[in-house]
């Protein structure tokens, strides 16, 4: 007995359903672009309102079901935007280009969300309208797959696959090729397994064609965003500021173990600051991998603001997934990230970071990357000087890792950190520090590494961020004092590898110096390579010889004694000054030290005995040392009015002694110099 023949009512029913499934397919196919939970809140109205209209209305006039749907579709952007949608128009002519610089997957906010709804809308519409008003077979399928087509083509470097919809895509026009044929429905029953081989075998061998395994990807071509600058204050020009207030609380991290939180990443300097080249690109949350490929160690982060300002985002490392973050932009190059939304106390968000772990022979293989950017010195004579401070601190290096290791020692141990420094980090300021004072913040040693890096041709850059801060219950509490600059120099396949040039505080033991699992490491690796030779295994330890009684020569305890006495001479008139003037520069009121910079300039100009001097009398008696007049001046003021002086007017006066003393250096001879270090009437003085 045969199976009676299904009604054309029932058919074409069955057809809508099936059309609505295929143009929600396609629309699915954008799931490699957009969050899947948002992105079906958008695909099921958009394919399944015009399905059941075009059932509603069959009988009706083509103009009633097309007005239906064009009123349903502009009522659908309300929840969309959560209210009216006035630049939907402006909003959906820019969603094109928005989508193709923005990083996979795309944030799921409505004006690039627009471009699904206003992509499957359409083709449900013409498909539902074809089957109801046609006998055309596969032709009301053509507009869904034209919408599968762009979702392919905009999610090409997004995450998973599109193997799955493409399967049922195939089924479900395999369906409605047998619906419209009016054949019996056990010709259904029987297509469904052929179907399901169809799908299999385009399952397997799609990503065995060539344009699967190298897809067109449509970003390439597109012309992404400028550089972007970020606030009018660079972090690193923050950097003095922090450090002056150390116990600002500015945000918590609970981690799972301390690190430095990087907040900017600064590329590009022009001989005055250090500014950011950074392309920022929107994301959904993915951030690209940098080109370091070998083991890793993860490290999730929840980050929680308090009083930290801007729109700067800290993460451990670089980042590689963020969630809770709105308007959240990344640079694709530095990791860096961004936000456009409102930050403030409670503001907050959760970070999965991906720390290189390379091992010694990958360190020792590294290559510097070929950047003439990050190798770019500002033009003029400075770059000769930094030049040959880098060659000599490098001197003996044998490989680029050695270089960079051997130029980090050589910071750490040749100048102190000193929060009063003077900030600032262009050339003049660098060159002072380096030439003259020789203390400053990670703001000067960080840019010294940096500059003095590129000119032995390593790729450069400044980071600025935090130190782990104070841990309590598993939580670590970052304070304003916190604040560290430090440098990354980029080696090919390793990417980007930091160093930490600022010397610790001596003896401190607040909070505030709590040292990073990263700084830990760079110091043992300093160790191991900063010391020459780094390609040579370590010559095993001489055996040690017992010694025995040492037998008396019949030297007397007396030439013992006299030995030491000139010796203890020695220590004490090299000591003496050095610690003479570590007391005047930091003791008392500023006031007193406005008084013991000029005092400390007499000594330096062989002044310090001659007390009935006047400030005239010294500057007329050295005419050349040009930084006498202002720093006389600042003595004269402080004797008259010694309140109505700030800190300002301290480092000032320091700035101009250091300077009297560069210049006394240079005017003098050794020979001089040594004798008046000698002299015993140095040692009376005050």
């Amino acid at each position: 007995m045969t199976a009676p023949t299904p009604s054309p009512a029932w058919r074409r029913l069955a057809a809508l359903a099936v059309v609505a499934a295929i143009t929600g397919t396609a629309g699915w196919g954008f799931h490699r672009v957009f969050p899947t939970t948002d992105l079906l809140a958008v695909v099921a109205p958009a394919a399944c309102v015009p399905a059941l209209i075009a059932a509603l209305t069959r009988t009706r006039p083509l103009w009633l079901p097309l007005v239906l749907n064009v009123l349903l579709f502009a009522a659908a952007t309300v929840p969309l935007y959560g209210g009216l949608a006035p630049r939907f128009p402006l909003d959906l002519a820019n969603a094109w280009q928005a989508l193709l610089t923005t990083l996979l997957p795309a944030p799921a906010e409505p004006r690039l969300l627009v471009l699904v709804h206003a992509l499957v809308w359409p083709a449900a519409i013409a498909g539902a309208e074809t089957i109801t008003r046609t006998r055309l077979r596969l032709a009301p399928a053509l507009p869904a797959f034209l919408v599968y087509g762009v979702a392919l083509l905009l999610g090409v470097d997004g995450e998973g696959s599109n193997l799955a919809p493409t399967a049922v895509l195939l089924v479900l026009s395999g369906v409605l090729l047998v619906l419209r044929e009016d054949r019996p429905a056990t010709w259904l029953v029987a297509a469904l397994p052929a179907l399901g081989v169809v799908a299999l075998a385009a399952s397997l061998l799609g990503p065995l064609l060539p344009m699967a395994r190298e897809p067109y990807n449509p970003r390439t071509d597109a012309e992404l965003p400028p550089p972007v600058r970020v606030g009018s204050v660079s972090p690193l020009d923050r950097v003095s500021a922090w450090l002056q207030i150390p116990d600002r609380p500015l945000f918590t991290v609970k981690a799972d173990k301390p690190l430095n939180w990087r907040l900017a990443v600064l590329d590009r300097y022009d001989g005055v600051r250090w500014t950011s080249g950074a392309r920022f690109q929107p994301t959904g949350g993915r951030v690209p991998s940098d080109e370091w490929t070998g083991r890793t160690t993860t490290v999730r982060q929840t980050v929680t603001f308090e009083q930290l300002q801007g729109t700067w985002l800290p993460a451990a490392e670089r980042p590689a997934e963020v969630t809770g973050a709105r308007g959240l932009a990344v640079d694709p190059d530095s990791g860096a990230l961004l936000t456009s939304a409102k930050t403030g106390r409670g503001f907050g968000y959760q970070v999965v970071s991906r720390v290189a772990a390379p091992t010694r022979e990958d360190l020792l293989a590294a290559v510097p990357a070929a950047d003439p950017a990050l190798t770019a010195f500002p033009p003029g004579p400075q770059e000769e000087p930094f030049r040959r401070t880098a060659r000599q601190a490098t001197k003996g290096a044998d490989t680029p890792i050695g270089q960079a290791y051997r130029l980090q020692k050589f910071l750490r141990t040749t100048a102190k950190y000193d929060i009063t420094a003077p900030p600032g980090h262009s050339l003049k300021a660098l060159e002072f520090f380096m030439d003259t004072t020789y203390r400053g913040t990670s703001e000067q040693f960080a840019s010294a590494f940096a500059l003095m890096a590129r000119t032995l041709g390593l790729p450069a850059r400044v980071v600025v961020g935090f130190r782990p801060g104070a841990p309590e219950n598993g939580v670590y509490h970052v304070r304003s004092g916190h604040v560290l600059a430090w440098a990354e120099i980029k080696f090919e396949k390793l990417g980007w590898r930091p160093f930490y040039p600022t010397p610790g505080r001596s003896g401190a033991k607040d909070d505030h110096d709590v040292v990073s699992a990263e700084i830990q490491e760079s110091e043992q690796l300093e160790g191991e390579f900063g010391q020459g030779g780094t390609s040579k295994a370590k010559e095993p330890a001489a055996k040690k010889t017992p010694v025995g009684p040492v037998a008396s020569d019949g030297a007397s305890p007396w030439w013992w004694t006299a030995a030491a006495v000139p010796l203890l001479y020695l220590v004490v008139a090299a000591a003496l000054p050095w610690w003479r003037r570590r007391s005047r520069r930091r003791g008392g009121t500023a006031a007193d030290r406005v008084m013991g910079a000029w005092r400390q300039a007499c000594d330096d100009l062989g002044l310090g005995g001659e007390r009935t001097l006047t400030a005239a009398e010294v500057v007329a008696g050295h005419p050349d040392a040009r930084e006498l007049r202002p720093l006389a001046d600042l003595a004269n003021h402080v004797r008259y009015a010694p309140d109505t002086l700030g800190e300002e007017g301290a480092e000032a006066a320091w700035r101009c002694s250091d300077a009297v003393r560069a210049h006394a250096r240079r005017t003098r001879s050794v020979r001089a110099r040594l004798l008046r270090r000698l002299d015993p009437r140095a040692f009376t003085r005050s």
